[in-house]
């Protein structure tokens, strides 16, 4: 079958969708002809491409169509919509005359379902719709978008893609229940993991870099780190606040990364003698920066549930490593963590219950190493592999139902 794909970004673009977008279409190009209508790269790109009206490439066995958008920087939010608008205004005429069997569309710009949904109608084809972030929920929740005509507008197209879809893809069982209250049949709402690399249980851990375990760890007896992006969706308050009442029990609290509420957050977070933050480290030092912690936290606001899912669950359970989930008990990796042993959950409206929770694990070696071993256990039935093998299946049953 002939698989088109519609995703704004796409590698060397480096955001989590581009980079997972990749992976999709790695595996399904293996069975199927898969062709990615994409923008130029703006998303912190490891490398820029000169403009041109379409530029076509080959990248395994899949065959990249790059349309001509802007390519303003990321952080620069107005600029970002000119690159939004200009990718869809070029990417729908193209889409419009390339001939195919399937219509695949994931959530960047955060329009993208409808503009697929649209463009499978046209066409007369099946429309298979990947939700990465639910929109425009999360816009709304982000006080990116205020509530009123435009919003209830956004909305309603929305549940208009999502009806006209074959498939909708969603990432986990909670983002699964808050499709369906939006009036989809059950029976089209499937989860597909994001998954990691997973080592066979024989395998060692590789050993971690020595140099970025100390700069993690510095002087703390016991690390609680959030790697990754810090944007609106976490409860970055309660989780300082938090942090703030463990400073004399040794407990240390490290965020990896960057993101639009760092600022905010290290303002929160000043003078505060056991809260650090440290940059980004390169790609190939993750697997150290994972090793690094005692455990990880995972945070999601309350009514964020199923809008947001955050996937670096998979590879923190592939490290071994035990995670705080200051997030609703609702929430993927609330449910899955405690039903499975690799997680304790705190409300991520009270930080004296993330307090107590941090320092049972801290105080109690015997718990913190067993629900270690209960996350490398469960691992394996999230192989990155195994979880993209069930794209190739979507399709090959729509193929069934022609």
């Amino acid at each position: 079958m002939k698989i088109l794909v519609l995703n704004q970004y796409y590698p060397p673009d480096t955001s989590a969708t581009a980079k997972m977008a990749h992976g999709v279409v790695d595996v399904v190009s293996i069975y199927h002809h898969v062709t990615v209508l994409c923008g130029r790269p703006s998303y912190d790109p490891t490398e820029r491409k000169a403009w041109r009206l379409y530029q076509s490439e080959l990248t395994g066995l899949a065959h990249i169509i790059r349309a001509g958008s802007t390519d303003y920087p990321r952080f620069e939010m107005k600029k970002r919509v000119l690159n939004y608008l200009s990718y869809v205004a070029l990417a729908v005429p193209r889409a419009l005359l390339f001939r195919c069997d399937v219509v695949v569309a994931m959530t960047d710009p955060p329009f993208e379902g409808i503009i697929g949904a649209l463009v499978a109608m046209l066409k007369r084809k099946p429309f298979v719709y990947n939700i990465r972030d639910l929109y425009p929920d999360m816009a709304l929740r982000g006080a990116i978008v205020a509530p009123g005509f435009l919003a209830r507008v956004w909305e309603k197209l929305h549940r208009w893609a999502l009806r006209r879809a074959a498939r909708v893809i969603v990432l986990g069982e909670d983002m699964r229940g808050r499709i369906i209250s939006k009036g989809v049949d059950p029976e089209r709402v499937v989860v597909v993991r994001d998954g990691a690399e997973i080592l066979p249980a024989s395998v060692a851990l590789p050993t971690p870099d020595p140099e970025v375990v100390r700069a993690i760890r510095g002087n703390f007896s016991f690390v609680l780190l959030h790697a990754g992006n810090l944007g609106f969706y976490g409860a970055w308050k309660t989780l300082v606040t938090a942090a703030r009442r463990m400073a004399k029990d040794g407990v240390g609290l490290v965020f990896v990364g960057d993101g639009a509420q760092r600022a905010e957050v290290e303002a929160m977070a000043a003078g505060s003698g056991n809260i650090r933050f440290l940059d980004f480290f390169p790609s190939n030092k993750i697997p150290s920066v994972l090793a690094a912690a005692d455990a990880h936290v995972i945070t999601i606001k309350r009514g964020l549930e199923g809008v947001v899912v955050p996937s670096k669950m998979y590879g923190i359970i592939a490290a071994g490593k035990p995670i705080v989930a200051v997030a609703p008990k609702e929430t993927d990796v609330s449910t899955l963590g405690v039903s499975r042993g690799f997680a304790i959950v705190a409300s991520p409206d009270n930080s004296e219950e993330v307090a107590a929770a941090v320092r049972k694990i801290a105080f109690d070696r015997n718990k913190l190493k067993t629900m270690g071993e209960a996350a490398r256990a469960v691992a394996p039935d999230y192989d990155r592999v195994k979880e993209m093998q069930k794209f190739v299946e979507i399709i090959d049953g729509l193929a069934a139902d022609k």
